[in-house]
């Protein structure tokens, strides 16, 4: 028979493995995802001024390193100011939802280009990056979830629609969207 405080402390680790399991994931940064967004429409901007395929991805390629590099950052800062870490349970699997569709268009992204068919892209990234956000905010904060969905929607209107219009639902999409959900999570959700 285990004594008393041992029993305890076993129902203990218990009860914070299930809370930490059922934890949703809220350091998803407003403000890093409002600098995301402007960021994408300063390359949206830059993009549309290229006359080669390659050159406008490139544009896009650098936008996406730079984009990286703010959303992990500023998650970093949220989750530190919150009292989390990005290896908590909640945050890699949020993290771990959200790899592999990105990965996916990372490998699509070379296969479509080394075919010549960039024009591709704007609706490919943007359903991919769509999914991602829809199964990483699964769980974290509804705003995430929304925005996944409508970047989807906007990846099969670009596949859809003239290859013209990519450079301007890449601006919709990673620019718009970002801003616009950026402010209603650094609002509603802590910054």
């Amino acid at each position: 028979m285990q004594p008393l405080d041992a029993h305890a402390a076993e129902n203990l680790r218990y009860i914070r493995g299930a809370m930490e399991r059922a934890a949703s994931f809220t350091a998803v940064p407003g403000w890093g995802g409002v600098a995301m967004g402007a960021t994408a429409l300063a390359a949206a901007f830059r993009a549309r001024q290229e006359t080669s395929p390659q050159r406008w991805l490139g544009v896009w390629l650098l936008e996406a390193c730079v984009a990286l590099v703010i959303g992990v950052a500023a998650m970093a800062l949220k989750a530190r100011r919150s009292g989390s870490t990005l290896s908590s349970g909640p945050a890699r699997r949020f993290l771990l939802t959200l790899t592999p569709p990105i990965g996916a268009g990372a490998v699509l992204t070379l296969a479509l280009e080394r075919e010549g068919l960039v024009t591709l892209l704007p609706g490919v990234w943007l359903l991919l990056y769509g999914t991602a956000v829809v199964t990483g905010g699964a769980m974290s904060v509804r705003p995430v979830l929304a925005m996944g969905a409508l970047c989807m929607l906007l990846g099969c209107a670009a596949l859809a629609s003239p290859a013209a219009w990519g450079t301007a639902y890449m601006a919709a999409g990673f620019g718009g969207l970002h801003v616009g959900f950026g402010l209603v999570i650094a609002r509603r959700h802590g910054g």
